[in-house]
């Protein structure tokens, strides 16, 4: 069985930064694209950031020049600068991955979520 297990959300002032870590584990024999994405009350979840396993990177306007995508590959674990937060980056913030298993069956794979709050 696969898992993604979030951290590092929290509260954080304005200009503040958080680094979110999303972890996976389980039987997995290779991750491919990995990606946060956000979502706040009544509204859609978006996509902010996506990493291919070639570390290619793809940003939301409104995140660029501010967050990092990046991953550890030896470790299946992705993660997120996220720096200049200003209060409309409040959401609960997903990890998600496309990986195939042990049995070679390939998956989409969501994380719990983490809330992340930035105060004015």
């Amino acid at each position: 069985q696969v898992q993604l297990v979030e951290s590092g959300g929290g509260l954080v002032q304005a200009g503040g930064s958080l680094r979110l870590s999303c972890a996976a584990s389980g039987s997995i024999f290779s991750i491919n694209a990995m990606g946060w994405y956000r979502q706040t009350p009544g509204k859609q979840r978006e996509l902010v950031a996506t990493i291919t396993n070639g570390n290619s990177t793809n940003y939301a306007d409104s995140v660029k020049g501010r967050f990092t995508i990046s991953r550890d590959n030896a470790k299946n674990t992705l993660y997120l600068q996220m720096n200049s937060l200003n209060p409309e980056d409040t959401a609960v913030y997903y990890c998600n991955a496309d990986i195939w298993d042990s049995r070679w069956y390939r998956n989409n794979y969501w994380g719990q979520g983490t809330q992340v709050t930035v105060s004015s």
